[in-house]
């Protein structure tokens, strides 16, 4: 299961944006820095439409939704690639994710302190930012000076020198690595050292209730930042989203409208968090079970159904599919293969987005 970690500074709604995630969660959420020590972990399921579809047109006992893992990591401070704030091990519980969740205030209230002394999301996000180059920095130069010495025997570690040589001056600028180019030799070169500005990123402008539906001035600061490195921004109400999950559900919807929204913005964060690592979705339906299963994009049928059981994918013999468009206004499996559109797909299929699959395959 791929992980997202929620990181910002202290007091900005991380916690609290996280039990609301996981709604179970007993993630302390309190009024004071570095509330959060050890990191709480939760899953969610990422919301689909599509699964109740799927369900009544099989008759399903039960759904399955695919998940993604949140992972709720404690404040981070000016001066944490230096330890400061127990920076250190907040660094490392960072390195561990797929993809960060930026939490920013973008909200005014007195009641709730910033460590700053005042509302600035871009200050904050500047603050974070150059904390984690900083990190990234001194891991580049210290990796580099021994991959110059060996790539001088090994000339496939040359790929790893000119990677490094490219972040080095971007992490110099206190800009994060995801805004190098690298080709895919670069980046695989990389990966080990697990770069944490090369993680993609969301930005969560956490917004009043007044403001969930409209946004606010500091919510556009955000977004023309996030614009500039090709990152999403997900506006979102810690606030409201910690109401919602004390009412009973026939009551949230009203309760959503009322504020001049139709969702709240966690479903739209766990679908961005979804779509931002490269995920796609494929459905297996029967009586039994509606379930979405999670994969990358680009992978083969084989591979895709290596999700299910390695047996799959090392027995594959053929997967029959249809889209779930067809499935849906066909209105039956039975019907959909009269038509025609159910496909006999062979090794060499790309599964796509919402693709309904069986597997034939030899044990």
């Amino acid at each position: 299961m791929l992980r997202a970690g929620i990181v910002g500074l202290p007091n900005v709604g991380k916690s609290t944006l996280f039990n609301a995630l996981v709604a179970n969660a007993k993630a302390t959420a309190a009024n004071f820095p570095f509330c959060t020590i050890e990191p709480n972990v939760g899953v969610v399921a990422v919301p689909d439409e599509r699964l109740e579809v799927l369900a009544k047109i099989s008759n399903s006992a039960e759904i399955i939704p695919t998940r993604v893992e949140f992972v709720d990591i404690a404040g981070l401070v000016k001066g944490a690639s230096q330890g400061e704030g127990l920076g250190n091990q907040f660094l490392a519980n960072i390195r561990e994710v797929d993809a960060i969740v930026h939490v920013v205030r973008c909200f005014e209230n007195d009641d709730i302190i910033h460590v700053s002394g005042s509302v600035d999301p871009i200050r904050d996000i500047e603050v974070i930012n150059l904390e984690l180059a900083l990190a990234d920095l001194a891991q580049v130069e210290k990796r580099l000076d021994r991959a110059r010495k060996q790539a001088r025997g090994n000339k496939e570690l040359q790929v790893e020198v000119d990677a490094l040589e490219k972040v080095l001056p971007i992490l110099n600028e206190g800009q994060p690595a995801r805004q190098v180019e690298l080709t895919e030799e670069e980046e695989a070169a990389l990966k080990p050292l697990g770069l944490l500005t090369y993680k993609p990123i969301i930005y969560a402008a956490n917004v009043s209730e007044d403001d969930l539906a409209t946004g606010n001035a500091w919510v556009e600061q955000v977004r023309e930042l996030a614009a500039k490195e090709n990152a999403q921004v997900v506006v979102v109400s810690a606030q409201v989203e910690s109401e919602l999950i004390e009412l009973p559900p026939e009551e949230r919807q009203d309760f959503l409208e009322s504020l001049g929204v139709t969702e709240g913005g966690l479903q739209s964060l766990i679908r961005a968090t979804y779509e931002l690592l490269g995920l796609r979705t494929y459905f297996t339906t029967g009586p039994k079970e509606t379930r979405a299963w999670t994969i990358k994009a680009g992978m083969l049928a084989p591979q895709a159904a290596g999700v299910i059981h390695t047996d799959f994918e090392r027995g594959f013999i053929r997967a029959e599919t249809v889209a779930y468009q067809d499935l849906v206004a066909t209105g039956s499996m039975a019907a959909a293969k009269e038509k025609g559109l159910v496909r006999s797909e062979g090794k060499d299929y790309t599964v796509q987005e919402g693709d309904v699959m069986l597997f034939r395959f030899n044990v």
